[in-house]
């Protein structure tokens, strides 16, 4: 598996190995001692979850205040383009994002510890999305960030206007956020 960090300290990319032939492919998702090895870090993932979306649909940018949730994020279908912000007050990086392009062709994975905020958007005519969690969904602690807020900046490759959820819609500034000290 490589490994590779970003100027937000604790958000990595990793990219496990791929074996493949004329049969097609095989690669070990996630592997505790693997990713143990890799990162330095020993999660403890207690729920999957699977979304479903359709190219132009924006999610997030989501966090949970209390019973934070790290996550490993992985596509199965499709492109995204994944997006994390550091809203950890304390942090020297608060307020800064890193985005990704995952698919289910380049197998990339990143690694958002707790204190980020995530969202996507779906590139692909459809993608499907799995992302492992160090918490339970507490949707009482749950918090949104408005996506385009200015104050972040986000270069969202966008065709158009996304398709968002009432939720989504009504997303706080990070000025006006719920956010860790």
């Amino acid at each position: 598996m490589k490994v590779s960090g970003y100027p937000i300290p604790g958000l990595m990319l990793l990219e496990p190995k791929v074996f493949g032939d004329a049969r097609g492919f095989f690669f070990e998702s996630y592997n505790q001692r693997a990713f143990q090895e890799a990162t330095g870090l020993s999660p403890n993932f207690v729920q999957d979850n699977h979304s479903r979306s359709v190219k132009g649909v924006l999610r997030g940018l989501h966090y949970q205040i209390k019973q934070t949730q790290g996550k490993l994020v992985r596509v199965t279908q499709g492109e995204i383009f994944d997006v994390a912000v550091d809203v950890r007050k304390s942090s020297p990086t608060f307020g800064q994002w890193a985005g990704e392009i995952l698919s289910a062709e380049n197998k990339k994975e990143l690694w958002l510890p707790e204190g980020f905020a995530h969202g996507f958007l779906v590139l692909s005519e459809t993608a499907e999305v799995l992302y492992k969690a160090t918490d339970y969904w507490a949707p009482e602690h749950e918090r949104c960030i408005m996506w385009n807020d200015p104050a972040l900046g986000i270069r969202w490759p966008l065709d158009g206007a996304p398709t968002l959820s009432g939720k989504d819609q009504l997303g706080n500034l990070l000025a006006d956020a719920e956010t860790f000290s």
